[in-house]
């Protein structure tokens, strides 16, 4: 129940699912989810393994991650900004390529090193040593927080998706979208830029 709920929350994560589902079709926000939760494997990884108290102690660290993170962002508003007007296909396959999608996910994912804290901070809330290997556990509540995050990301991927597809016949419609998408991409990158630990 809680990671439904910190699913639904606003953040940089679903908020870029449902840019990328308005503007490059329903299949475009299923992919790039799948690209965020292979991120989430990660970052599981990294709190059951202790990695994430790196992120969590070192300022350069955390800062560097950032940096990566809200570049990454730039590039994706820049391009969101130049992006011309296309139609949505038909057949629902994306209009971007589906790695490209994938790896936008991955990335997004990846360098947002809150998402590593919050790993830290949330997962091990769960754990009982006297059930058993905290690592084990860590990474079976790490499986079920990805699972709840396709859930309601691939609602909301379907959901902007069919609203993108509903607008695709506006040039208009698709030009404020597209700036919409960029400036929210910029949005991210800002806030990732003053976050702190």
């Amino acid at each position: 129940m809680a990671s439904v709920a910190l699913g639904f929350a606003p953040g940089p994560d679903n908020i870029f699912v449902l840019t990328q589902s308005a503007m490059n079709g329903r299949a475009a926000g299923l992919i790039v989810t799948l690209g965020l939760c292979s991120g989430l494997i990660v970052h599981t990884a990294a709190v059951a393994l202790g990695v994430a108290a790196i992120f969590a102690t070192s300022e350069t660290a955390f800062t560097v991650l950032k940096m990566i993170g809200a570049g990454y962002l730039l590039y994706l508003a820049y391009k969101a900004f130049r992006a011309g007007v296309t139609s949505i296909p038909a057949h629902g396959l994306p209009k971007v390529p589906a790695l490209k999608l994938y790896l936008r996910g991955v990335i997004m994912n990846i360098t947002n090193a809150k998402v590593a804290i919050f790993f830290l901070a949330f997962l091990p809330q769960f754990a009982d040593p006297a059930r058993g290997s905290v690592t084990l556990q860590i990474f079976v509540f790490g499986l079920v927080f990805m699972m709840a995050t396709i859930i309601v990301f691939g609602g909301i991927a379907l959901f902007a998706g069919a609203l993108g597809e509903r607008l695709a016949g506006s040039v208009r419609a698709q030009k404020i979208l597209n700036w919409v998408a960029g400036a929210v991409f910029v949005g991210l990158a800002a806030r990732l830029l003053i976050a702190e630990r």
